[in-house]
């Protein structure tokens, strides 16, 4: 059957496509003395985010234009499709964010809890992530 590499081709042809349009980016707006950030960053990388990141110098203006309330605020502020990250969130509730696409702001890990992503500690404590509507409401997304 002639039409089977044609059918076969097609496929990959698909595939190739969908995989070219690669990992959700993230955009990560930080200071450039803080650690931290650096390692919340590498797991993100490490669990197939494309990831740029940018050194302001006034984090908390930056966490306010993008409609965060600063009692949710950590270390750094990042976007990703149209969502505001904030703080230490693991990188399968952004995944999970993407794929409920939830009619939300986005996600916060307020302060910056031991043992969250970035964050490693010999006495890591537990702590939620949060999703937080528009008018900054919140309500519990998952708990680590």
């Amino acid at each position: 059957m002639k039409l089977l590499p044609i059918f076969l081709s097609l496929a990959l042809l698909s595939a190739s496509g969908a995989f070219a349009q690669g990992a959700a980016r993230v955009e990560v707006y930080k200071n450039a003395a803080c650690s931290c950030c650096g390692g919340w960053v590498d797991h993100l990388r490490e669990n197939g985010f494309a990831v740029s990141t940018h050194d302001i110098d006034d984090v908390p203006a930056n966490r306010e234009k993008l409609g965060m309330p600063e009692k949710l605020g950590s270390c750094h502020t990042a976007t990703v499709n149209g969502y505001v990250i904030e703080g230490h969130v693991p990188a399968s509730d952004i995944q999970r964010l993407l794929k409920e696409k939830p009619k939300a702001l986005g996600l916060a890990v307020p302060s910056m809890p031991a043992g969250s992503p970035g964050m490693d500690s010999a006495n890591p404590v537990n702590y939620d992530t949060l999703l937080v509507e528009r008018d900054g409401s919140t309500s519990i997304f998952s708990k680590h």
